[in-house]
């Protein structure tokens, strides 16, 4: 399965198919010699193997009915595993974790990026769907602040993805449930552990948040991810999670303590070559800092902050895609599906969107008559 092909993402284990593979976004079968259809003794026996003697990880199976682990293939990939049960069997999806560390110019991200490894406190996010690039990022970005600062540099991840050496900088990585038993008490033990950088696996809850958001008031370098679209929807999220008394307050906090929201969308290249990343960068000014301490309103958004914040570095999602679509990297279908406002970006692209339609309006259908001339043309 992750012979398949370089551009492998996922694989899937379910019983009553063939085991599938995701390539750039697309499920694919693979045929194993042997294999036709996997049974669920096969799943369950799979799943006994990748779990091994991890007795946490079979207690949270039997309670919850899922288990997060990983797994190394020597010499080959690494791999974070998710097995669940569905309909009283086990079924098995596994995300394929680079064995390499990327640099930011190989991930193709924008070069303002960079300048969060000079950053010396507050919170930087990096935010998207599941799948979309934010743990190759924060990774990217370890790797050049352990290249070229010295610092005590502390990851809680579940599971530990990149494995990070010690460069420039001392890197401790923290496993969940095989090191500590939860983000919150892992992040108020970092406290106490002299860390100048910490990297939060992901902000789950209010005790995570709101331990993280004073690391970052007190001197600390914070990075962390959210499972959120774009940085007016990261901003819901984290006030979202507290009470409604508490909200202008967190506001006030968020407000000055943080630095960056990355947010990330990998859209199909139009040649069918793989995916390309689309970036909205957020930076923390006196505009946007404003934007979050009162609120989003018509004319005052965090997305009108983006769009003339340029020169600032800033970039946002809709600006991008219409770079990507007039370069040709992707087509204005892909393009306006992705979009956080498509009809706002099908005006600025109904130039193409013409062309396009006077394109196809030129070309003769097939129940039109040629003449003999445009037959000989077609031909």
């Amino acid at each position: 399965m992750l012979l398949a092909s370089k551009q492998v993402n996922d694989l899937f284990l379910s019983p009553g198919c063939q085991p599938y593979v995701k390539i750039n976004g697309e499920l694919v079968p693979i045929r194993v010699p042997g294999i036709e259809t996997l049974s669920a003794e096969d799943t369950a026996r799979i799943a006994g193997d990748l779990i091994g003697s991890n007795q946490f990880a079979v207690q949270k199976l039997k309670e919850v009915g899922s288990c997060d682990l990983s797994y190394s293939v020597p010499k080959l990939a690494r791999l974070r595993v998710n097995v669940f049960t569905q309909r009283g069997t086990c079924a098995i999806v596994m995300r394929v974790i680079a064995t390499v560390i990327p640099d930011l110019a190989s991930l193709n991200l924008p070069g303002e990026i960079a300048n969060i490894a000079d950053t010396k406190n507050g919170m930087v996010l990096v935010t998207g769907p599941t799948g979309s690039g934010k743990s190759s990022t924060l990774a990217a970005i370890v790797n050049l602040i352990n290249e070229t600062k010295s610092h005590h540099i502390l990851t809680i991840e579940d599971p530990i993805e990149f494995t990070h050496k010690h460069k420039k900088s001392i890197v401790h990585q923290r496993e969940l449930h095989s090191d500590t038993p939860r983000f919150d008490l892992a992040l108020r033990a970092a406290l106490r552990q002299s860390p100048d950088v910490i990297l939060v696996g992901e902000m789950r809850d209010k005790e995570t948040i709101e331990i993280a958001l004073e690391a970052a008031e007190t001197g600390h370098l914070v990075l962390s991810t959210l499972h959120t679209i774009d940085a007016s929807s990261t901003l819901d999220r984290i006030i979202g999670v507290f009470p409604l008394s508490d909200q202008q307050s967190i506001r006030n906090r968020f407000a000055k303590s943080f630095r960056y929201i990355i947010s990330q969308r990998l859209l199909p290249r139009k040649d069918d070559s793989g995916r390309v990343a689309v970036v909205e960068i957020l930076k923390a000014t006196l505009r946007t800092r404003e934007y979050v301490l009162k609120g989003e309103s018509q004319g005052k958004s965090l997305t009108d902050a983006m769009h003339d914040g340029s020169n600032e570095g800033m970039q946002h999602f809709d600006g991008e895609i219409q770079k990507l679509i007039r370069s040709g990297v992707l087509d204005i279908e892909t393009g306006l599906a992705f979009a956080t406002n498509s009809g706002n970006l099908r005006l600025e692209i109904s130039d193409l969107i013409e062309q396009v339609g006077n394109i196809q309006d030129a070309q003769p259908s097939k129940g039109d008559v040629l003449t003999g001339t445009e037959l000989e043309i077609e031909r």
